[in-house]
């Protein structure tokens, strides 16, 4: 989230908890039911939405927020499709709340739910911690970062993927709705306190709790 918001890019938050909701329905139809499976459906589709802005920024005249809000659209659209066919079509889904990972359900998490949010976000911050300059440099000045031999779009992708990691592990808990209020409010009040990165992200973390 502090990320997001150094770079100007919060509404990022948005489109890939939107985006999350087909993944969670495909990898539920291929027969995924633990949570482990499920937020790897929804990290997946997230990512994918990603590369899809990704790849509409460069290749059209679509500026990053109006594809963003496009690709919002259309996943959070199919999402709630495959997500009302399950329920009419498909036995096993009537029984399970996979409407949780819509609104966020935090009352009913699971042991289980909790060990796999925690495996994603400790891998998140792992990543974090080894690639902390880089992610630094990229957020501030990547065109410096570019000069130096740095690998932007390799690091952007990571950025991208531990963003993506960061909604997808809150959306049993907050569901789709809340995940990006959770994501950027705390790293927006953090902002107001500080103005060095390392402080914004332990302060939006306390923030978050």
């Amino acid at each position: 989230g502090s990320f997001a918001v150094i770079r100007r890019q919060s509404l990022q938050g948005d489109a890939i908890s939107h985006a999350a909701l087909p993944g969670i329905a495909l990898a539920f139809l291929l027969g995924g039911r633990e949570p482990g499976w499920l937020i790897f459906g929804a990290g997946v589709a997230g990512w994918v939405a990603m590369l899809f802005v990704g790849g509409i920024v460069r290749r059209s005249r679509v500026p990053f927020d109006a594809a963003l809000g496009g690709v919002l659209a259309v996943f959070f659209g199919l999402g709630l499709v495959l997500m009302t066919w399950m329920q009419r079509h498909v036995r096993s889904a009537a029984g399970n709340p996979l409407d949780r990972y819509l609104f966020g359900q935090v009352a009913n998490m699971r042991d289980s739910d909790l060990h796999t949010i925690l495996a994603f976000g400790l891998a998140a911050l792992a990543v974090l911690a080894v690639l902390w300059k880089e992610m630094k440099l990229l957020s501030f000045d990547p065109d410096f970062a570019a000069t130096m031999g740095f690998p932007i779009r390799r690091l952007d992708l990571v950025l991208t993927t531990m963003i993506v990691a960061a909604v997808v592990i809150g959306l049993q808990a907050v569901g789709v709705v809340l995940m990006t209020a959770l994501l950027i409010a705390p790293a927006a009040a953090a902002r107001q306190w500080t103005d060095r990165l390392g402080r914004l992200v332990v302060l939006a973390g306390v923030l978050d709790r």
